[in-house]
């Protein structure tokens, strides 16, 4: 008799699905989502509805202050990179930006105001950018398509004289 128990007991398949497993598997299952939902939403441009899955132009601007020029934006792109006319210097104030239509383009903005401590943000109405107002040393993203050939401004709502523009062709 106790020979046939314990073979039952070495033929009874443990439980696969306990209360516990149960709960750890629900738990990454809501994890993956909420992570997955978060990714796909990051992947949408500001003048967009569904995501662009590649990688964007990237474009560094920041807005400084100094005594000679007052409030600019200043290009972090050198002579070199595509997009920027500039006069082959490494940084140009308010530069004028040279997109083609249809690609993706990333901004990276930073408030880099060390002189006044100003606030800053960074806007083009045609294409919904709007950043946050930017205190020192922070910094926002913003991706768009290009998908507008003309000319639009790009400016700064606290400080009208830091403007310029963006060309798509």
């Amino acid at each position: 008799m106790l020979c046939m128990a314990r073979k039952r007991k070495e033929l009874t398949p443990p439980k696969r699905f306990t209360k516990n497993r149960i709960i750890i598997m629900s738990s990454l299952a809501v994890v993956a989502s909420a992570l997955g939902y978060f990714v796909v939403s990051a992947m949408i441009p500001a003048n967009g509805t569904a995501p662009v899955f590649g990688l964007g132009a990237n474009h560094y601007i920041k807005a400084a202050y100094s005594s000679r020029s007052g409030y600019t934006y200043v290009s972090q792109s050198s002579g070199a990179v595509k997009g920027v006319k500039n006069t082959g210097n490494t940084a140009a104030d308010n530069p004028t930006y040279i997109f083609n239509k249809g690609e993706l383009e990333s901004i990276h903005f930073i408030n880099e105001d060390y002189e006044t401590h100003s606030l800053h943000n960074f806007n083009i109405d045609e294409f919904n950018i709007h950043t946050s107002d930017l205190g020192y040393f922070t910094s926002q993203t913003v991706t768009f398509v290009a998908d507008k050939p003309g000319t639009y401004h790009y400016y700064c709502s606290i400080h009208p004289e830091m403007k310029g523009d963006i060309e798509i062709k």
